[in-house]
């Protein structure tokens, strides 16, 4: 991550944060077969190429079973972008 990037992720998610922000890198990578995916906060489904309602619940589901969590329906429509995950997963582990 560059300096700029590595300075508003902590800003927006905190420094906890950005383990999860590489973590949910590799996710992304491997249920949209993208090595090049790099997720920021502000990073929507409209950004990434692939990125469905079908990939949606697939990267929910490997989510929740990476982290040992569950997230509700009305939950999952609130998020708006991977910076409101980050933060639902944050919750979710403390």
């Amino acid at each position: 991550l560059g300096v700029e990037l590595l300075a508003k992720l902590i800003a927006r998610i905190g420094i906890h944060g950005i383990e999860i922000a590489a973590e949910l890198d590799t996710i992304f990578r491997d249920i949209l077969k993208n090595e090049n995916i790099t997720l920021t906060p502000e990073t929507t489904a409209k950004d990434v190429d692939g990125w469905d309602s079908l990939t949606n619940m697939r990267l929910i589901t490997a989510i929740e079973k990476h982290y040992n969590i569950r997230f509700g329906l009305r939950e999952i429509l609130k998020f708006k972008h991977v910076g409101d995950l980050c933060a639902s997963i944050q919750a979710k582990k403390k």
